[in-house]
């Protein structure tokens, strides 16, 4: 699962939206949105700090953490290395 912590008012977030639309409609990965303003608690237990941050886990286990802008390629390959997809 890719997990991406978001807050509306930033920047950033709102050009990786499409990017993470489109891996989660390419990849076998399922995608969540995490509106750290609406959830300050959940971030917090997941120590994000910065948005966007997104956060991979596997087994229900986080395994990588990117904090900021990423590129298309870099996600995919990211989220490829743990599904196999």
């Amino acid at each position: 699962m890719l997990v991406d912590f978001y807050a509306d008012w930033c920047g950033p977030c709102q050009m990786l939206e499409p990017v993470v639309e489109t891996i989660a409609e390419d990849t076998e990965a399922a995608v969540a949105k995490v509106d750290v303003d609406a959830n300050q608690q959940l971030a917090a237990e997941y120590g994000v700090r910065g948005v966007p941050t997104m956060m991979l886990f596997a087994d229900g286990e986080p395994v990588e953490r990117l904090v900021g802008m990423q590129d298309e390629s870099k996600l995919r390959t990211l989220v490829s290395s743990h599904t196999g997809a």
